[in-house]
């Protein structure tokens, strides 16, 4: 994810092959994906200025942008890519970069919301998702927590930001972090949409009880114009139309 350059990356390294191709394509269509998908990025603050136009141009129809991390952080560039991507005609969502042992997932879901993560029927905004992944500070791979504890958390999250906002939280994650830390909980998948990392040629096996991935990102060294070096680049499971039918709340 774009929270730095390290942590799911560290995580992530071994074992994955990024396809070349993807790292250096210029365009939308390239990469692992059939023909029915939709292309998309995920970006923060280490992407520096980005020239949505371009990267609209680029054929990039989607954009997960960070928002928030913990309950205390705001991406200085948020308030600028979420404004600039949606008036590139770019459908875009915020993300919160999950920090389970800081504070309760109720304040964070809240701070999210409050801060950019917020939801409305434009046709241009996903609701939000939340970043689940390997701890990158101190505290362990879990961030010390249980799996009941991670569970209880999580869960936490969700009930406050569909309180908040109306709407059912989209969940990035790995399938390693997601089976382990919460002791492979298929709860969420019924409403909640799965965002999978994995940086790979094939999506693979995803976490325990999830019937389908909505979102992929396949690469963490993805190249697009109006974008300076790398970037994560990703699919939606299904066409532009259905897109739009997901940040509209009408799929």
């Amino acid at each position: 994810m774009a929270r730095t350059r390290s942590p799911l990356r560290r995580v992530l390294a071994a074992g994955l092959t990024v396809l070349a191709a993807a790292a250096a394509t210029l365009v939308a269509t390239a990469g692992p994906a059939a023909a029915a998908t939709t292309p998309g990025v995920d970006v923060s603050r280490y992407q520096g200025t980005i020239n949505w136009t371009s990267v609209r141009s680029a054929g990039i129809q989607f954009a997960f942008i960070k928002a928030t991390e913990g309950t205390s952080y705001k991406d200085p560039n948020f308030n600028a890519n979420y404004v600039n991507a949606y008036n590139a005609g770019v459908i875009r969502g915020a993300y919160h970069f999950a920090r389970p042992n800081i504070s309760a997932g109720s304040t964070q879901a809240n701070y999210l919301a409050s801060n950019g993560g917020a939801w409305s029927a434009d046709s241009r905004t996903l609701p939000a998702a939340l970043d689940l992944e390997a701890n990158p500070y101190s505290g362990g791979y879990c961030y010390g927590l249980s799996t009941t504890g991670m569970r209880n958390w999580v869960q936490d999250f969700l009930n406050t930001y569909r309180s908040r906002t109306g709407r059912y939280a989209v969940i990035y994650t790995t399938t390693s972090f997601w089976n382990q830390c919460t002791g492979s909980w298929t709860g969420p998948w019924a409403n909640h949409p799965l965002w999978l990392a994995r940086w790979s040629s094939t999506p693979g096996a995803l976490p325990a009880g999830a019937p389908v991935w909505s979102f992929w990102q396949y690469t963490a060294t993805g190249r697009v114009s109006g974008i300076s070096g790398d970037v994560d680049r990703n699919y939606w499971n299904g066409d532009r139309t259905r897109l739009i039918a997901l940040a509209n709340n009408t799929a």
